[in-house]
């Protein structure tokens, strides 16, 4: 059965808009002057990096941890190439998986990305069908790094 989930966005002030989903956090969306007074992230845009980035996350972590690999921190960035032409739409997505924990399996690492982008990221699945999204990962046990692409 299907489920639903919602949010709202109030308008504060210009086109500063005050938006919720169904905890008590809030977040402060608005625009770059003259349209707002760039007091908040930017736009819906932002925010879909954003979710993208946390599903991603939440996806990925889980699932290393089901591997029993050793995950100790993630942060995952994720940056868009925009069009020009309106809607100024991303034409390439770029997510960057920084892991960090002692004895971490590059191959279950890549396992993990790969699963989350073809079966279990829903953000990831319905971006993908229209823009193209990379992803590469560094993992690190404390000072040192590996990239992987």
């Amino acid at each position: 059965m299907p489920s639903e989930l919602c949010a709202k966005v109030t308008l504060q002030e210009k086109v500063r808009f005050l938006g919720q989903g169904s905890g008590d956090q809030s977040v402060v969306i608005d625009y770059p002057p003259p349209l707002g007074d760039d007091a908040g992230l930017r736009g819906g845009l932002e925010l879909l990096l954003m979710s993208l980035a946390a599903c991603a996350g939440q996806t990925v972590v889980p699932l290393l941890r089901r591997m029993q690999q050793p995950v100790e921190g993630c942060v995952v960035e994720a940056c868009g190439q925009r069009r020009d032409e309106h809607p100024t739409v991303f034409t390439e997505i770029r997510l960057r998986f920084c892991l960090r924990g002692q004895g971490l399996d590059p191959v279950a690492v890549q396992r993990a990305i790969h699963l989350g982008e073809s079966q279990y990221c829903p953000v990831w699945a319905m971006l993908k069908g229209g823009t193209r999204i990379t992803s590469s990962v560094e993992i690190s046990e404390e000072e040192q790094a590996v990239v992987l692409q």
